[in-house]
């Protein structure tokens, strides 16, 4: 029990700087488009997704619970919507296809990512 608990404790503590981090790196990179027979795709909003389902991923495996991962994308949704609703001039992400793109698709990689990693979960007895 205390092992989970400390490992619990682990998991968050980690998903708070990973957290940090892809919110960072996916906001400067969620602005790239790619201009394809004059239609703008935004592959830097699809590229900031992949970042952040990867990380949610491995921290799902690295401690083998949700936690983690669910704080991950809480966290990450909490600073991306912050930071979508600042005055203008100081807004980050602005509500255009890219931003949309990564502000909500946050929710969506974030609930594939807890779906995915259910099956990393220890079971109830286990506590290694």
């Amino acid at each position: 029990m205390i092992k989970r608990a400390a490992g619990t404790a682990g998991g968050i503590a980690a998903a708070v700087p990973a957290a940090l981090f892809v919110a960072l790196a996916g906001t400067a990179l969620h602005r790239h488009d790619l201009v394809l027979g004059g239609v703008d795709v935004p592959w830097g909003a699809v590229a900031a997704l992949v970042l952040l389902g990867s990380v949610q991923l491995w921290l799902g495996a690295a401690f083998r619970s949700v936690i983690p991962t669910a704080a991950c994308g809480v966290l990450c949704y909490a600073l991306i919507g912050w930071w979508s609703t600042l005055e203008a001039g100081k807004r980050l992400v602005i509500g255009d296809a890219a931003g949309n793109i990564w502000v909500f698709g946050i929710a969506g990689i974030t609930v594939a990512m807890l779906a995915w990693c259910r099956r990393y979960r220890r079971p109830a007895g286990q506590d290694r």
